[in-house]
């Protein structure tokens, strides 16, 4: 009875804080929420204040669609519409709300608007930038809808604008067909030659469908073919991690210099070790025989690894708290597995005990604690070493 009811606040203290944890919002949700603001701030500053109801009578045929308010609806809704494509971490997503932004800043240097929003998106660019590895997922499912949708606006940008410019062409663009059919073989790069731009509007609308269209044919290509190459390799990695016999061996979580060092010296004894790495860690900078991706608190990854039949599960995490999350989780499904964890600040100490780890090892603590004995000339015993370096 007493096991059930620790097990079930420990679950709900667990779903809790990981509804409060930064990595379930941040930064995907707040650059999300800045392009959205940016999408409407570029409708209000292109549109005017009028630009919902401006919208409203356009959609039902009301007004019609002048050419200088094509690029803010293109690029402002683009960028409301990626944001959606932001909360799902999606690499393509984040590949053309980057350049969505860039094409803001343009058009906001060439019109000589408000500096703050030259500032506003500025900062999206870099903070995308900076932000680059959170946003990692490549579905192919997700990944195609995204393309087709990019390739849809285009197309849309490119019959508009060439419709509304059309006495500006030789021969004239009279039709939508003849528009459709101009965008096509100016996105394409064919360019038969047979309709000309003739004014600087006309040019400059025809060069950037062709930068436009090279771009996102480009980034849609990579997006949709990539992630099914790299699915296909996954595969063969699985079946090949499959094939390893995972029996009394060592999970060792983490990719920090001790979790590396700690794989190192266990297989130097002879003992077989699965790595558990965050999926947001770059791939190529992992080496290893029996690597496996994925959050280590997910009860799915731990069994991937063979908990059940491990000998320990060592958790080396830079973050204490997702440390605490790995114990609670091989708690929940087997106590028969030895385990180990760090800790890394000192005030964190107290609050990793009661998850109730077989042992803590606090190498960071230990390090403070010397360096204070060393500098006031304290003994220092192997006892005391063994006693503050683990834990138990």
């Amino acid at each position: 009875m007493t096991d059930t009811l620790s097990k079930n606040w420990n679950n709900r203290l667990k779903s809790l804080s990981k509804v409060l944890k930064a990595k379930y919002w941040f930064p995907h949700w707040i650059m999300a929420a800045l392009f959205v603001l940016g999408g409407i701030w570029l409708f209000q500053t292109d549109l005017g204040d009028h630009w919902i109801p401006y919208l409203k009578q356009l959609f039902t045929g009301q007004v019609e669609l002048s050419a200088k308010n094509v690029p803010p609806l293109v690029v402002g809704g683009g960028m409301i519409l990626m944001s959606f494509g932001l909360l799902l971490h999606s690499r393509v997503a984040w590949s053309m709300s980057l350049f969505l932004a860039s094409l803001a800043l343009v058009s906001i240097i060439w019109s000589d608007r408000s500096i703050w929003q030259l500032i506003y998106f500025v900062f999206l660019i870099v903070s995308l930038s900076l932000f680059r590895q959170s946003f990692y997922k490549s579905s192919v499912a997700a990944n195609s809808i995204f393309a087709l949708t990019s390739m849809v606006m285009l197309l849309l940008y490119s019959v508009i604008g060439s419709f509304y410019l059309g006495k500006e062409f030789d021969p004239h663009i009279d039709d939508w067909v003849t528009a459709f059919y101009y965008s096509i073989v100016t996105m394409t790069t064919v360019g038969y030659g047979d309709i000309n731009p003739i004014s600087v509007e006309a040019k400059l609308f025809t060069i950037s469908v062709i930068i436009l269209g090279v771009a996102v044919f480009a980034t849609s290509l990579t997006a949709v073919i990539a992630p099914m190459v790299r699915t296909s390799l996954a595969k063969m990695m699985v079946h090949k991690g499959n094939s390893m016999k995972r029996d009394n061996h060592y999970i060792v979580i983490g990719n920090s210099s001790l979790a590396i060092n700690t794989c190192k010296e266990l297989k130097n004894r002879g003992n077989h070790v699965t790595r558990v790495v965050q999926p947001h860690v770059d791939k190529d900078s992992v080496s290893g025989d029996d690597v496996v991706f994925g959050e280590p608190s997910e009860i799915d990854i731990l069994e991937e690894c063979g908990l059940k039949s491990a000998k320990g599960v060592i958790s080396l995490l830079d973050d204490d708290s997702e440390n605490a999350f790995v114990i609670l989780a091989v708690r929940e499904v087997t106590h028969d597995v030895k385990t180990v964890t760090a800790v890394n600040d000192a005030h964190n100490l107290k609050r990793v005990k009661l998850v109730q780890p077989d042992i803590i090892i606090a190498p960071q603590i230990l390090g403070g604690e010397l360096v204070a004995m060393h500098l006031e000339g304290e003994e220092v015993s192997s006892d005391f070493l063994m006693e503050r370096l683990f834990q138990h």
